[in-house]
């Protein structure tokens, strides 16, 4: 019962993301009466939507006054820069209503988004649209952020001088390995509309004299050269061969010694435990023509004869294209 209701719970989130709940407390708690006229709240349900909230571990509530938890306050208040709302917001507006036609899905193998109501691809109407491809690139960050502090924190840049994010959306990795890293420079490579709003977020970090933006598109264009490419949350979105077009071509990219960093929501071995990583996976066919998550022991079936890793893990390790020896950290 409750995973089936689990949506109950999950739309109270959602639209309290939307009408900016998050953000109105967290300049301070706030009485029953005048945070539900703020958010312009009918009486018949606004106590139980803020108590709902309560229950759910999203608010605190002292007597009649209600305030963000620690959590909510640090990741739910679009001013600041820890926010990650934008996921949210982006599964608010689209994801929602497309999960309605699930199962659909899983008898066509069709996407169930803008395509099937005549648009184009995602990818093609999304870019085509400055509203919405802000949006999705707010929900990048979003949905990037925890690992980008990770990986900023944790692999050893200290071997490298340059690096550059392949489909870096609005810069959030970018942002955040060069914040922890002042000898680096490098950049975000994606397709040209995304251009200004990657600049805007790193200007707005005070790093535009060390990170700059590469337009193009990775299926047509070479990849920029240097000597680290990271690659998140973009193998997830294409099918097999295209998967290893893209892993062929940033080697084609990287120098001597240079290391490729993929991360995903990747799937247990067992494929019985990280449940977002297969919730991904079944997003991915809600969303794409042929995209799907993946195992660290799927080693995304790749062949070394065809110049593309045949090892590549869950785990940091090398391996060897023809005779280059090139870093995998997954």
């Amino acid at each position: 019962m409750q995973l089936g209701l689990g949506f109950w719970g999950s739309k109270t989130l959602l639209s309290a993301v939307e009408i900016g709940l998050f953000t109105e407390l967290a300049k301070g708690p706030l009485g029953f009466e005048t945070l539900a006229e703020r958010l312009m709240l009918h009486p018949r349900s606004a106590r139980d939507f803020l108590d709902a909230l309560v229950a759910l571990g999203m608010l605190e509530r002292d007597g009649d006054r209600y305030s963000n938890t620690t959590e909510t306050d640090l990741f739910l208040d679009r001013v600041k820069p820890s926010y990650v709302g934008g996921l949210l917001e982006m599964a608010n507006a689209r994801l929602y209503p497309f999960w309605d036609s699930l199962t659909e899905a899983l008898r066509t193998g069709q996407p169930q988004n803008e395509a099937k109501g005549g648009e184009e691809d995602f990818f093609a109407a999304i870019y085509a649209d400055p509203g919405r491809l802000d949006g999705f690139l707010k929900a990048m960050t979003g949905i990037s952020l925890g690992a980008a502090m990770a990986i900023a924190n944790k692999f050893p840049w200290d071997r490298y001088q340059t690096f550059v994010d392949v489909g870096a959306a609005q810069g959030g990795l970018p942002v955040q390995v060069a914040l922890a890293h002042d000898h680096l420079s490098g950049g975000g490579f994606d397709l040209p509309p995304v251009g200004p709003i990657f600049e805007q977020y790193v200007d707005s970090h005070g790093l535009n004299d060390r990170l700059r933006f590469y337009p193009g598109d990775f299926f047509e264009d070479p990849l920029p050269a240097a000597d680290v490419l990271v690659m998140g949350h973009v193998l997830h979105d294409w099918d097999l061969e295209q998967k290893r077009t893209l892993l062929a071509k940033a080697h084609e990219a990287l120098p001597e010694g240079g290391a490729l960093i993929v991360y995903d929501a990747i799937i247990d071995d067992g494929r019985s435990e990280n449940v977002f990583g297969l919730l991904m996976s079944l997003n991915m066919l809600i969303e794409t023509p042929g995209g799907f998550d993946y195992t660290g022991a799927d080693s995304l079936l790749l062949d070394a004869r065809d110049g593309v890793p045949g090892n590549v893990r869950g785990t940091p390790g090398w391996t060897r294209f023809h005779g280059r020896r090139t870093q995998i950290a997954g």
